[in-house]
């Protein structure tokens, strides 16, 4: 065994990938007090407000990082399916994004609620509404990612949900924190290591 070094200024992960490849059997819809709305045509900041109110404790960055012009295609993909949690107040507290471009495959690009609401059961309500969606007359397939900076339970929930684990890769990226899109305070299960300090 060998270990690998990480520049001061990144971080590593490791990235699993996991499909299911047959519709699951039909079950009751978990109860919450949220909505799942399409959300069509949001603005930019607006979108990225809400990316980093959930993704932050979990150094979510590239969509941040990403050129306006390269995001507005993305939200503008018809191929691509966005949608808000919105809770009673109508305020929104949670992202579902489906990726359709590949045929035949419905790809969870973005699934989170803000850190507020985890671990209330929100998740299990918000997976039911994706399947839902996502199991279209013509997918054979659906495919989701996580990785070990994500919340340590998620690749259990995505297994438990009914996803088999097919690949495992690796990714740096440049630290967000050191390049100002997320504070330095964020995701505090990561070090952030300081230059004078790197070996």
């Amino acid at each position: 065994m060998s270990l690998i070094p990480v520049a001061y200024d990144e971080v590593a992960t490791v990235v699993t990938t996991l499909e299911m490849t047959k519709r699951p059997p039909a079950r009751p819809l978990p109860s919450a007090p949220l909505r799942l709305v399409r959300w069509n045509s949001p603005t930019l900041a607006g979108y990225r407000a809400l990316f980093a109110r959930i993704g932050t404790p979990w150094l979510w960055y590239s969509r941040l990082a990403m050129a306006d012009a390269a995001l507005a295609a993305i939200l503008a993909d018809p191929a691509v399916e966005i949608y808000a949690v919105v809770d009673p107040a109508g305020i929104e507290v949670g992202m579902l994004e489906l990726d359709r471009n590949e045929a035949s495959t419905c790809r969870i690009a973005y699934f989170g609620l803000i850190p507020e609401l985890t671990g209330r059961g929100h998740g299990r309500w918000l997976m039911a509404q994706t399947l839902a969606l996502g199991w279209r007359r013509d997918t054979q397939r659906m495919l989701v990612h996580t990785c070990t900076l994500d919340h340590p339970r998620a690749l259990g929930f995505y297994r438990a949900q009914g996803f088999v684990a097919i690949a495992r890769t690796l990714e740096t990226f440049p630290d967000p924190r050191l390049i100002g899109l997320l504070p330095v305070d964020a995701a505090q299960a990561v070090p952030l290591l300081a230059p004078d300090r790197r070996r």
